[in-house]
């Protein structure tokens, strides 16, 4: 198993081929990162037997007390609970820390089944983010939803 960087070694027939007005910024976003590979902007987790998953996006960060987060990487934890079905954290401004918090919006898979509350359920998230990743990106808020909003392509 191992985790990083999705690149692409070849074209394809969709690539992107420069940004309009700004060919610039497309080298140095695109090409620059990982020279003779296009870096799709996502990172990605392979399996043992060869599988990839997308983690999320790699410049997706929170700055949490002086400390650069990934939002995938919380998430990925979060989602590593048997009662949560699938999860989205946000940044949230903060009147002094400018960004400041977390807030992770997380549908369940078990409360329908009585199997835990919300509020055991956030103590136990807390607890597995603070060992897995560090107390400070334990999210501040825990929202238990219905389901996560989707775009056509999910």
């Amino acid at each position: 198993n191992i985790s990083g960087a999705l690149c692409i070694s070849q074209a394809w027939p969709g690539i992107a081929r420069t940004i309009y007005n700004d060919h610039k910024r497309f080298l140095e976003t695109y090409l620059t990162p990982y020279p003779g590979f296009f870096f799709t902007g996502d990172g990605v987790y392979r399996t043992s037997e060869g599988y990839y998953q997308l983690t999320g996006r790699l410049d997706d960060i929170i700055n949490i007390s002086g400390h650069r987060l990934g939002t995938a990487e919380v998430e990925d934890v979060v989602n590593d609970h048997v009662a949560v079905a699938e999860s989205a954290v946000i940044g949230y401004p903060h009147e002094i820390k400018g960004e400041g918090k977390m807030l992770a919006f997380l549908p369940l898979k078990c409360l329908s089944q009585g199997y835990c509350t919300a509020e055991t359920l956030a103590a136990e998230l807390r607890e597995l983010i603070s060992k897995k990743i560090a107390k400070y990106a334990a999210p501040e808020y825990i929202q238990v939803t219905h389901r996560l909003p989707k775009t056509r392509s999910g």
